[in-house]
């Protein structure tokens, strides 16, 4: 039986394919794709560009705070990078009078007395002159002369490295970073001493105040601390009250005929007032029959101070300024 021409060639029909609905266009040459992302990454920019200025970074910071993206401190570290590439060493450092030095011809004593004063773990060392600083000292290479004596001092000394007041803090903390350094002079334009800067002040610029044992927050309890000696450490920002709590005395002004606690909030605003002017490290004050001398200053500010008691007789003020 044959089959039905009609249906034949219906049939045949379907040897043919459909036609697509779409095509898909070959792919772009390399080049090609690389003009188009050009093209999107502009039109982008033109659409929301992007911060020109210091100023409208620090805006875009303060907007991605408000909606959440970053935190606080966030936001706070990524201001103080931005503000470090503005700052020189000549900022942040440490003032020339306010540094303590170690004369490398002083005895053994009278170096380990200080460095156990002013706790700091490294330290200038000069010869004759202030201005004639030879090198570096590390407080544990000091104790190696415990053990031997007849050792050279110069021996432990380390190379000192010098910057301008005008070295950038970007390119410092690099440079601190390459010589694996902690700590460098500050010269001015005439060569003189102008102060000293820790790898800790410049960080401190982007991430905020580093505390050590030194600056450790005291509890409600914590600010006021015995040593073996019968002295007491005492926090700078001890509330006077607590002061007159816990040494049993009044911190009184004999001339001005009132109590110098009830107006201020802190121990170390009171002695800065008696003395009139910023206190500096190893600098004494007596009041209340108690001997105050600065131990530890960060920033222009006491952190901690050594009290010990003294007897009723002796003068109610005594200043004694500190030697470099």
């Amino acid at each position: 039986m044959s089959a039905c021409p009609i249906l034949v060639r219906f049939c045949n029909l379907g040897a043919f394919a459909a036609p697509p609905l779409f095509t898909v266009p070959p792919p772009a040459p390399d080049g090609a794709r690389s003009g188009q992302r050009r093209l999107l990454k502009k039109l982008a920019e033109f659409l929301h560009p992007g911060p020109d200025s210091t100023g409208e970074m620090l805006a875009a910071f303060a907007t991605a705070e408000q909606r959440r993206i970053i935190g606080a401190e966030s936001r706070a570290m990524l201001e103080g990078a931005l503000r470090l590439a503005d700052m020189c060493a000549g900022d942040v450092m440490l003032a020339a009078p306010r540094m303590v030095l170690l004369d490398i011809d002083a005895p053994y004593e009278e170096l380990l007395a200080q460095v156990i004063d002013s706790g700091h773990s490294r330290f200038p060392v000069f010869q004759e002159s202030h201005e004639n600083i030879i090198g570096m000292l590390m407080a544990k290479d000091l104790l190696k002369l415990q053990r031997a004596p007849d050792l050279n001092l110069r021996t432990l000394l380390r190379p000192a490295m010098f910057v301008p007041e005008s070295k950038g803090l970007n390119d410092l903390l690099r440079e601190f970073r390459r010589e694996h350094n902690h700590l460098a002079i500050v010269v001015d334009e005439f060569g003189r001493t102008a102060g000293l800067i820790t790898i800790e002040d410049v960080l401190e610029q982007i991430v905020g105040e580093i505390e050590d044992e030194f600056d450790s927050e005291p509890d409600e309890e914590g600010d006021i601390f015995a040593l073996a000696d019968g002295a007491w450490r005492v926090a700078g920002d001890t509330p006077p009250e607590r002061i007159c709590e816990h040494f049993d005395t009044a911190l009184h002004d004999a001339a001005a005929g009132r109590d110098l606690h009830a107006e201020f909030d802190t121990i170390g605003g009171l002695i800065a007032h008696t003395l009139g002017h910023v206190p500096v490290r190893g600098e004494r004050c007596r009041m209340g029959g108690l001997e105050f001398k600065v131990l530890h200053m960060r920033g222009g500010v006491v952190r901690w101070f050594r009290v010990q008691r003294v007897g009723a007789d002796t003068p109610a003020i005594i200043t004694q300024n500190a030697t470099l």
